[in-house]
């Protein structure tokens, strides 16, 4: 995907994500005749969800008496390039007129139910404005992320200056579209210990590589495997809702896994990749050969080293279930965060309302200093201070005190002590590639899998994606860089899948993330490390600007909007 931006106003940003034009042919990958699946035991217990029934696709008009049609507007209502919801009866319709013709998509967001009607129409496409997704106006598909689905497109036609749109109250309702799959032509029988395409690690990455392989006609084998005990689920929401369950969190139903074929390993840990016999052997000893590799592993978090780090209630977030256990500790207690950026911001802001008191500790000067710089991080921490977050800067942890255990007390290097019933530990991550050590596989000087614009490595047929690998950026003179954001993790996994094809796409996305605090929301795009300068347009101090972070010749955005 390519990406270019228009120009910003105060409070908004605009981007906008072209893909390529090319026509690219496909190259079927060889099953070797290794193809059928397994029924994977571990534990005396299956661990994958394996090959059943198609999901029914519902037919966008399937009969008369199951649309609805109705007269929206005249067809000079709207001038080219304007936007509007219109009702339908049975739910609303996002028109659009765009070079003269009137386009009917769904006008809700799949992803987390954004008005598209307040995003941005341009070139063909509208964008999402809480997160950046884009849709194409002509198709509904989903053409940049985050997100899995697409929109629903209606029928329009004019008669009489007047514009009609006909829609099937059942894709009304749904307001989202998941693309026509292949099904796996392997049943799920046997015990083969091959599949064609292996994926380790199930995040964002993992999956959309696997869901655009069954968009592109892909039929044979695919297993999923993942160290967690759930199916796929949104990891950036625990930091934002930590008291939210797994089946809300999930990105897909168990069933769709079933329909198409694309089974899950869970609590399945790899430690050893044979790149040479083109096999993998998992902790209990169990082995498994490919065709095609992806490498999605993800990040580990960093722990803290100090004296009494085995005391209880002390977490990181990358569960659930540690999310959901904070929350029930801190409720009504002492609540300390150690770490000031954007996991452990969300933290802090979500227990406010929670917790007794919640304290954040930090050895730099101000929050997110690195990543958004000095004036901004002294606007957001305001905004803390006056939601009753108490801040300890430019110190450490020393010690954890324990009372029959549990947590108790938090001690700093600057000698204060803080009274703490739950800790929560947000000071970084690393690549979790130690598995790929003993491999031929290259690892950079901090553990990241070094991978081309194509997702590749360096051993044909094994590609990387997500959180522990670092790629060119196109528009930073293809410069190696590791960005670890959901939108991003989608992106390079939908890439990986179309080169696994022979497609020859290249990563070429604008990174964005986002985050809400406070009933505040900040919007990043770009790649600002290393930053020369910070040009603010807005009221900073009322948190509705824009931050333009600047090198020679580079330049990313932030945007900062209430609510």
């Amino acid at each position: 995907m390519g990406g270019c931006f228009s120009k910003p106003k105060p409070v908004e940003l605009k981007i906008e994500v072209v893909l390529p034009e090319k026509e690219r042919g496909k190259e079927e990958l060889l099953a070797g005749g290794k193809g059928s699946p397994r029924a994977y035991q571990g534990n005396g217990t299956a661990r994958h969800f394996h090959a059943d029934e198609r999901l029914p696709a519902p037919h966008p008009y399937p009969s008369a008496q199951d649309c609805v049609e109705a007269a929206v507007c005249h067809v000079k209502d709207l001038e080219n390039g304007q936007m509007r919801e219109v009702e339908l009866g049975w739910g609303k319709v996002l028109l659009v007129k765009d070079n003269g013709e009137f386009h009917a998509l769904g006008h809700k967001c799949p992803h987390y139910g954004a008005p598209l009607v307040k995003g941005v129409l341009s070139r063909g496409r509208v964008r999402c404005p809480w997160h950046g997704a884009c849709f194409n106006i002509s198709t509904g598909d989903l053409e940049d992320f985050p997100g899995l689905d697409s929109l629903h497109k209606f029928q329009v036609k004019i008669e009489k200056e007047k514009v009609y749109v006909r829609a099937s109250k059942q894709a009304l309702q749904l307001q989202r579209r998941t693309k026509v799959m292949a099904k796996c032509i392997s049943p799920s029988a046997g015990h083969s210990s091959s599949t064609n395409v292996l994926i380790v690690g199930a995040g964002a990455a993992g999956l959309v590589c696997a869901e655009t392989l069954r968009q592109e006609g892909f039929s044979d084998r695919i297993v999923l495997c993942t160290l967690d005990r759930h199916l796929p689920y949104d990891r950036p929401k625990l930091s934002k809702s930590l008291d939210a369950q797994p089946e809300q969190l999930a990105l897909r139903p168990k069933e769709f896994f079933r329909a198409y074929g694309i089974e899950v390993l869970t609590e399945a840990q790899v430690v050893t990749v044979d790149v040479r016999n083109k096999k993998v052997v998992f902790k209990d000893g169990f082995k498994l050969e490919y065709s095609k590799l992806l490498l999605a592993p993800g990040s580990s978090p960093k722990t803290l080293s100090c004296k009494g780090k085995e005391v209880e209630n002390v977490f990181t977030i990358r569960t659930p279930e540690d999310a959901n256990r904070v929350v029930r500790l801190a409720r009504g207690r002492n609540a300390v965060v150690v770490g000031a950026g954007f996991l452990g911001m969300e933290v802090a802001a979500y227990l406010t309302e929670k917790a007794h008191s919640v304290s954040v500790v930090e050895l730099e000067e101000t929050p997110f200093r690195r990543f958004l710089g000095e004036r901004v991080g002294r606007a957001l921490m305001k905004m803390f201070e006056n939601n009753r977050v108490k801040f300890y800067m430019q110190t450490e942890v020393s010690e954890l005190r324990a009372q029959e255990g549990k947590l108790k007390e938090v001690v700093l290097k600057s000698s204060k002590v803080v009274r703490a019933d739950v800790c929560v530990v947000g000071i970084g991550a690393v690549p979790a590639t130690g598995f790929l050590r003993q491999s031929s596989i290259n690892l950079d000087s901090r553990g990241f899998i070094p991978v081309n614009k194509m997702m590749q490595t360096n051993v044909p047929g094994v590609f990387a994606a997500g959180d522990a690998v670092t790629f060119p950026l196109a528009w930073r003179n293809n410069r190696k860089v590791n960005i670890p954001h959901w939108q991003m993790a989608h992106a390079q996994g939908r890439v990986a899948a179309q080169n696994m094809l022979a497609q020859e796409a290249e990563i070429n996305t604008v990174p964005y993330l986002w985050t809400a605090m406070f009933g505040k929301s900040l919007r990043y795009a770009g790649y600002g490390e290393g930053f020369d300068d910070v040009i603010i347009q807005g009221d900073l101090e009322e948190l509705k600007f824009v931050a333009f972070y600047t090198k020679t010749g580079d330049m990313s955005w932030l945007t900062g909007k209430g609510s």
